[in-house]
Protein backbone atom coordinates (compact mmCIF):
# COMPACT_ATOMS: atom_id res chain seq x y z
CA UNK A 1 0.00 0.00 0.00
CA UNK A 2 2.90 2.67 0.66
CA UNK A 3 4.23 1.66 -2.55
CA UNK A 4 1.38 2.55 -4.54
CA UNK A 5 0.83 5.61 -2.28
CA UNK A 6 4.43 6.43 -4.18
CA UNK A 7 4.09 5.36 -7.02
CA UNK A 8 0.57 7.71 -7.69
CA UNK A 9 2.74 11.23 -5.84
CA UNK A 10 5.42 10.69 -8.08
CA UNK A 11 2.22 10.10 -10.99
CA UNK A 12 0.74 13.01 -9.74
CA UNK A 13 4.35 15.30 -9.58
CA UNK A 14 4.40 14.48 -12.83
CA UNK A 15 1.63 15.42 -14.41
CA UNK A 16 1.27 18.59 -12.57
CA UNK A 17 4.63 19.25 -14.25
CA UNK A 18 3.48 18.26 -17.57
CA UNK A 19 0.17 20.90 -17.17
CA UNK A 20 2.69 23.51 -16.20
CA UNK A 21 4.76 22.86 -19.01
CA UNK A 22 1.79 23.00 -21.69
CA UNK A 23 0.47 26.57 -20.34
CA UNK A 24 4.11 27.69 -20.49
CA UNK A 25 3.87 26.30 -24.22
CA UNK A 26 0.23 27.91 -24.56
CA UNK A 27 1.70 31.08 -22.92
CA UNK A 28 4.17 31.84 -25.64
CA UNK A 29 1.97 30.35 -28.56
CA UNK A 30 -0.13 33.28 -27.75
CA UNK A 31 2.86 35.80 -27.15
CA UNK A 32 4.50 34.33 -30.84
CA UNK A 33 0.60 34.60 -32.40
CA UNK A 34 0.21 38.41 -30.92
CA UNK A 35 3.71 39.79 -32.41
CA UNK A 36 2.53 38.16 -35.41
CA UNK A 37 -0.44 40.17 -35.64
CA UNK A 38 -2.45 37.55 -35.50
CA UNK A 39 -4.80 38.27 -32.83
CA UNK A 40 -7.62 35.67 -33.51
CA UNK A 41 -5.30 33.10 -32.67
CA UNK A 42 -3.96 35.34 -29.78
CA UNK A 43 -7.16 35.76 -28.53
CA UNK A 44 -8.01 32.39 -28.93
CA UNK A 45 -4.65 31.19 -26.55
CA UNK A 46 -4.80 34.10 -24.28
CA UNK A 47 -8.22 33.91 -22.37
CA UNK A 48 -8.41 30.02 -21.12
CA UNK A 49 -5.23 31.27 -19.64
CA UNK A 50 -6.39 34.34 -18.67
CA UNK A 51 -9.39 32.95 -16.54
CA UNK A 52 -7.59 30.50 -15.20
CA UNK A 53 -5.83 33.25 -12.82
CA UNK A 54 -2.34 33.29 -15.45
CA UNK A 55 -1.30 36.91 -14.93
CA UNK A 56 0.48 37.54 -17.85
CA UNK A 57 -2.31 36.37 -20.00
CA UNK A 58 -4.76 38.90 -18.07
CA UNK A 59 -2.67 41.46 -19.04
CA UNK A 60 -1.76 40.64 -22.21
CA UNK A 61 -6.05 40.41 -22.91
CA UNK A 62 -6.48 43.82 -21.35
CA UNK A 63 -4.23 45.14 -24.10
CA UNK A 64 -6.15 43.50 -26.67
CA UNK A 65 -8.70 44.89 -25.52
CA UNK A 66 -7.80 48.52 -24.92
CA UNK A 67 -6.38 48.27 -28.33
CA UNK A 68 -9.41 46.70 -29.94
CA UNK A 69 -7.24 43.60 -31.55
CA UNK A 70 -8.81 40.47 -31.90
CA UNK A 71 -11.70 41.26 -29.99
CA UNK A 72 -13.71 44.44 -30.12
CA UNK A 73 -12.29 47.72 -28.14
CA UNK A 74 -13.74 47.32 -24.91
CA UNK A 75 -12.12 49.42 -21.89
CA UNK A 76 -14.58 48.28 -19.44
CA UNK A 77 -13.18 44.66 -20.56
CA UNK A 78 -9.58 45.43 -20.25
CA UNK A 79 -9.79 47.05 -16.78
CA UNK A 80 -11.49 43.87 -15.73
CA UNK A 81 -8.35 41.95 -17.01
CA UNK A 82 -5.54 44.53 -15.65
CA UNK A 83 -7.56 44.55 -12.24
CA UNK A 84 -7.43 40.36 -11.71
CA UNK A 85 -3.83 40.54 -13.10
CA UNK A 86 -2.77 43.91 -10.75
CA UNK A 87 -4.56 42.07 -7.45
CA UNK A 88 -1.94 39.34 -8.33
CA UNK A 89 0.68 41.58 -7.99
CA UNK A 90 1.52 42.21 -11.66
CA UNK A 91 3.43 45.23 -11.64
CA UNK A 92 2.53 45.96 -15.77
CA UNK A 93 -0.96 45.83 -14.84
CA UNK A 94 -0.81 48.02 -12.11
CA UNK A 95 0.54 50.71 -14.04
CA UNK A 96 -2.13 50.43 -16.77
CA UNK A 97 -4.97 50.77 -13.91
CA UNK A 98 -2.95 53.94 -12.82
CA UNK A 99 -2.78 55.32 -16.65
CA UNK A 100 -6.58 54.21 -17.12
CA UNK A 101 -7.51 56.42 -13.98
CA UNK A 102 -5.63 59.72 -14.92
CA UNK A 103 -7.17 59.97 -18.36
CA UNK A 104 -10.87 58.54 -17.18
CA UNK A 105 -10.13 55.69 -19.60
CA UNK A 106 -12.93 52.62 -19.02
CA UNK A 107 -13.34 54.16 -15.30
CA UNK A 108 -14.40 57.33 -13.67
CA UNK A 109 -11.27 59.88 -13.72
CA UNK A 110 -9.61 59.84 -10.48
CA UNK A 111 -6.27 61.02 -9.72
CA UNK A 112 -6.59 59.61 -6.31
CA UNK A 113 -6.51 55.80 -7.44
CA UNK A 114 -4.41 56.70 -10.27
CA UNK A 115 -1.43 57.68 -7.93
CA UNK A 116 -2.59 54.91 -5.95
CA UNK A 117 -1.84 52.63 -8.76
CA UNK A 118 1.78 53.87 -9.95
CA UNK A 119 2.31 53.84 -6.31
CA UNK A 120 1.91 50.67 -6.21
CA UNK A 121 4.07 50.02 -9.49
CA UNK A 122 6.52 51.57 -9.06
CA UNK A 123 7.07 49.87 -5.44
CA UNK A 124 6.54 46.25 -6.90
CA UNK A 125 8.30 46.52 -10.34
CA UNK A 126 11.58 44.26 -10.49
CA UNK A 127 12.67 46.14 -13.89
CA UNK A 128 14.24 49.13 -13.65
CA UNK A 129 13.50 51.27 -16.48
CA UNK A 130 9.70 50.56 -15.90
CA UNK A 131 10.33 51.05 -12.16
CA UNK A 132 11.29 54.79 -12.86
CA UNK A 133 8.79 54.78 -15.58
CA UNK A 134 5.53 54.56 -12.87
CA UNK A 135 7.61 56.65 -10.45
CA UNK A 136 7.74 59.27 -13.32
CA UNK A 137 4.37 59.34 -13.98
CA UNK A 138 3.24 59.09 -10.32
CA UNK A 139 4.97 62.02 -9.69
CA UNK A 140 3.83 63.96 -12.46
CA UNK A 141 0.06 63.16 -11.26
CA UNK A 142 0.59 64.36 -7.93
CA UNK A 143 1.74 67.46 -9.34
CA UNK A 144 -1.85 67.47 -10.46
CA UNK A 145 -3.31 66.65 -7.33
CA UNK A 146 -2.97 68.88 -3.49
CA UNK A 147 -1.80 67.82 -0.49
CA UNK A 148 -4.99 66.02 0.87
CA UNK A 149 -5.25 63.78 -2.54
CA UNK A 150 -2.30 62.68 -2.32
CA UNK A 151 -2.33 61.96 1.35
CA UNK A 152 -5.56 59.98 0.93
CA UNK A 153 -3.10 58.03 -2.29
CA UNK A 154 -1.05 57.38 0.07
CA UNK A 155 -3.27 56.04 2.95
CA UNK A 156 -5.33 53.46 -0.02
CA UNK A 157 -1.64 52.49 -1.60
CA UNK A 158 -0.87 51.00 2.54
CA UNK A 159 -4.44 49.44 2.94
CA UNK A 160 -4.22 48.16 -0.89
CA UNK A 161 -0.49 46.46 -0.17
CA UNK A 162 -1.09 45.25 3.14
CA UNK A 163 -4.38 43.70 2.02
CA UNK A 164 -2.42 42.06 -0.84
CA UNK A 165 -3.90 44.50 -3.41
CA UNK A 166 -7.67 42.83 -2.73
CA UNK A 167 -10.45 45.04 -3.05
CA UNK A 168 -8.02 47.79 -4.62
Amino acid sequence: MKHFFKQMSLICLCLFALIGHAIADTLLDAKHAFDAGDYAKATKLFKPLAKKGNAIAQVSLGEMYINGQGVPQDDQEAEKWYRLAAAQGNSVAQSYLGWMYINGQGVPQNLVLAYMWLNIASATEKDSNRKQQAAENRDKTARLMNEQQIAEAQELTKKCTTNKFKGC
